[in-house]
């Protein structure tokens, strides 16, 4: 039910202890932890030592700015640049959306990550934090392009996380740094937002990440803390069975719930599966928060586990990923 951030590029010793606590079912690693492809699959490789196969190893690769593994992998544009590409060819724009998400699942499979918290599904509607990590304005293009990444995702080997659950992309402010309200009603939403949401999910999405957004015309607390979102519109409503994830607790949005063991209960009580502790720092206050709580289901987490992979020589050896590699980073001038 809880995801740790580790500090550096290899373990410490009472990181060991974080990765073997009750509830801790993964670790979310970032550019901190990475110095090369080398290293970071020995991370990798001494995370499962220590916490065992089935530990999740998660990341954010989506590209654009938010690719935390750089140098020896490829630099992936940021899905933007494929929404730009839709309006001139929606046709190879789809193909090369399939393309994007198979090469960054194929070489995050090949180094051992079993999934990248990916798509972004939200609107590009002139959010901060968002931005040109969003396919596209339209709700109908980013709803086919997101469905078309699912797809491409699952051939590379990787569950799909999309994000951020009901959309972020319609409210400037970032919830990393303030606080995120949306005064749009639900109809508005469901409407607009939701469209890709509801394609990735179509497209058998493994997972949805809730974003720290308020939307006071549902609700008085952020998606990530509201029953009223996890459970009766995304559950009930809308009949999503898979994993639920709390946005990163370390956020200044989340701080509307109180203290870190407050908002990782705050998560929990509204029904997400897994809390995200991405920062060291706020590590043992989760786990200590989550201590005595009965585990997630293991029908929604099992399924994020990555399928067998490449070894990275297998991959560099397949001559598709050059062609899919020309493609992709073509988009981006």
């Amino acid at each position: 039910m809880l995801m740790v951030g580790l500090a550096g590029t290899e373990l410490a010793a009472h990181e060991h202890e974080w990765l073997t606590a009750h509830g801790v079912v993964g670790t979310i690693l970032f550019s901190r932890n990475f110095q090369s492809r080398e290293q970071v699959t020995a991370l990798i490789a001494s995370i499962r030592e220590v916490a065992g196969e089935d530990f999740l190893v998660c990341v954010d690769q989506e590209g654009g700015r938010v690719q935390r593994f750089r140098e020896g992998f490829t630099r992936l544009p940021p899905l933007a640049a494929i929404g730009r590409f839709y309006e001139s060819d929606p046709v190879d724009a789809v193909n090369r959306a399939e393309e994007h998400a198979w090469i960054m699942a194929s070489e995050m499979r090949a180094i051992g990550v079993d999934f990248s918290f990916a798509p972004v599904a939200d609107l590009d509607r002139g959010s901060r934090a968002i931005g040109t990590r969003a396919f596209h304005a339209d709700p109908a293009v980013a709803a086919e392009l997101v469905q078309a990444y699912v797809r491409g995702m699952h051939l590379g080997g990787m569950a799909a996380v999309l994000k951020h659950f009901p959309g972020h992309g319609s409210v400037a402010e970032d919830t990393h740094e303030s606080v995120a309200i949306d005064p749009r009603s639900k109809e508005e939403i469901f409407a607009n937002d939701l469209l890709p949401f509801l394609a990735g999910m179509d497209a058998h999405a493994e997972a949805v990440m809730a974003a720290h957004v308020i939307y006071p015309a549902i609700d008085d607390r952020p998606a990530g803390y509201s029953r009223t979102w996890i459970e009766d519109i995304l559950r009930g409503e809308l009949g999503f069975r898979g994993c639920v994830f709390g946005d990163d607790i370390s956020m200044a949005a989340a701080g509307s719930a109180g203290d870190i063991a407050a908002r990782a209960a705050a998560n929990l009580d509204a029904g997400c599966d897994i809390v995200l502790a991405c920062f060291p720092e706020a590590v043992p206050e989760a786990i200590a928060a989550v201590r005595g709580r009965r585990p997630s289901p293991v029908e929604r987490i099992a399924p994020l586990r990555g399928a067998i992979g490449s070894t990275w020589e297998g991959l560099v050896d397949n001559p598709q990923r050059e062609r899919f590699i020309a493609r992709v980073t073509a988009l981006e001038p």
